[in-house]
């Protein structure tokens, strides 16, 4: 039974960090905005049969289950094919993890929208130079600083020898702040090296190099999460 991934079928935002896992399990999937349309993603939040309906994309069918939350879907992902430890500790561990991913992406984006998503860059391009600014000097170092001490406990993945679904989103987040922030991440990365060769390690699994080099990998551009503003990574 094939999963049915549901997310905006222009950006790789939060949806990313689902489409790795699965391409990671070589699972069979459906990105469905992406054949049949964005329509689809208010479907599940306006019909009435729908009991669980998720808040916001990403979220996952599979059957009669509907999951939302990226974290969430993670870790039902992780149970199903591997991607999370198999005892109770590791699994709450790497969850921890992905939770803590999911806040430093928060971060991330509110870095060229911090005021209200509903408004455009250029609406808080002020605001926006504080906020980056401080996250170049001291959100984006504590974080990072973070998950190297985690791969100098556990590595060579965060959970320990195999790679997880947290592994696979922190490589999507080094990926996405060296789109972001080239200058910050040339100085960061010298400070954090693990997470540098787990980024690589992840990079060239398989699977994940078979899915960078398709066109099912989705570009960076200026309507997700990771954009990069000259002038926000001065």
């Amino acid at each position: 039974m094939a999963y049915e991934l549901y997310y905006w079928p222009s950006i790789q935002g939060r949806g990313e960090f689902v489409r790795l896992a699965l391409e990671e399990a070589g699972a069979d999937y459906v990105d469905v905005a992406r054949v049949r349309g964005t329509g689809v993603l208010t479907d599940f939040w306006e019909a009435e049969d729908v009991t669980t309906p998720p808040f916001a994309p990403p979220f996952l069918r599979h059957g009669k289950k509907l999951i939302g939350q990226t974290a969430n879907i993670l870790h039902y992902l992780g149970e199903r094919h591997g991607l999370s430890p198999r005892n109770d500790a590791g699994r709450l561990w790497t969850s921890q993890l992905q939770l803590t991913i999911g806040d430093f992406v928060v971060e991330i984006h509110d870095t060229h929208h911090p005021i209200g998503s509903g408004l455009y860059y250029e609406d808080q391009r002020k605001e926006a130079r504080r906020r980056a600014a401080d996250f170049r000097d001291t959100r984006a170092t504590k974080f990072l600083a973070y998950f190297e001490r985690a791969l100098d406990r556990n590595g060579p993945y965060l959970a320990g020898r195999k790679v997880t679904h947290a592994d696979l989103s922190l490589f999507q987040v080094v990926e996405g702040l060296r789109h972001a922030f080239p200058m910050m991440m040339r100085r960061l990365e010298r400070r954090t090296p693990l997470t540098v060769a787990l980024h690589d390690r992840v990079a060239q699994r398989p699977r994940i190099a078979a899915y960078l080099a398709s066109d099912r990998r989705i570009a960076f551009n200026r309507m997700g999460i990771f954009r990069h503003y000259e002038e926000l990574d001065a």
